[in-house]
């Protein structure tokens, strides 16, 4: 009987200590944490204007981030939704073929979403076409010229951004190729980039025939006929596949002639 007097009352002690250095502990956090609450606090008063209004204490600051969370939320839901509204204005506006006003919606896309691949791609798609279309004939001499250089800067940058953002996106490095080949007369830039499209999209058509066309116009013949010769296996459309047929002939010809 003695034993097991002992033992219930050694099992009591431990729990009794158990509960005693739990309260402690407890004690000891709250009063860091509390501490720690005093110090933000202190910190962000410091910081803030002393007509700014912002709670000097940790209770108003609980009270005030609870009555305003709930409108940071709906303010953040809205951003969001605005960026989204303006992107599609953007994408109606360059299908009717207006990409200067394609342009400015962009520009209020990117004020509510900095890091979105798509936006960036799609202002660097119609600032070529805004590039390509600018013929002013009341402009000044060399301000066309200008004109033309400062879009297509913004294509590549944005191009380029987009690719930054998203690696496996693909649209952006055909554009940035048709851009360096067609555009810019920097064809062995254009290589790499549409290389890695048809990485990302094997069976496209559009990305062969334009690797064909950068690999020929960087005098790497061989591969150009490579890559036809995957167009004439791949495509179903019978004029596809005769002009990469007429393109490989003749490039044959001028690599044996």
């Amino acid at each position: 009987m003695n034993k097991k007097l002992d033992r219930a009352t050694n099992v009591i002690l431990v729990i009794i200590i158990a509960a005693v250095i739990g309260a402690g502990t407890t004690a000891i956090y709250r009063y860091q944490q509390r501490d720690i609450d005093r110090v933000l606090a202190k910190r962000i008063s410091e910081l803030s204007s002393p007509r700014s209004g912002i709670p000097n204490t940790i209770e108003g600051l609980r009270e005030a981030i609870a009555a305003y969370e709930d409108a940071i939320d709906r303010y953040t839901q809205a951003a969001v939704k605005t960026g989204t509204y303006w992107k599609i204005l953007s994408i109606r506006l360059a299908d009717k073929s207006m990409h200067r006003e394609a342009l400015d919606a962009l520009e209020q896309a990117l004020l509510y979403n900095t890091e979105d691949p798509t936006v960036f791609y799609l202002t660097g798609v119609s600032a070529v076409m805004v590039a390509k279309a600018s013929l002013d004939p009341k402009a000044k001499p060399g301000q066309q010229q200008n004109d033309r250089d400062r879009y297509f800067t913004m294509a590549e940058q944005a191009l380029r951004r987009s690719i930054e953002l998203d690696s496996a996106y693909a649209k952006p490095r055909y554009e940035l190729g048709l851009l360096y080949m067609m555009e810019l007369d920097r064809s062995a830039e254009a290589v790499p980039h549409l290389e890695r499209y048809l990485e990302i999209l094997p069976r496209s058509v559009d990305g062969m025939s334009a690797l064909a066309r950068a690999y020929y116009m960087t005098a790497d013949y061989r591969k150009a006929v490579d890559v036809y010769d995957r167009i004439i296996v791949t495509t179903k459309d019978a004029n596809i596949k005769a002009e990469a047929q007429s393109n490989k002939e003749y490039i044959l010809g001028n690599m044996n002639g």
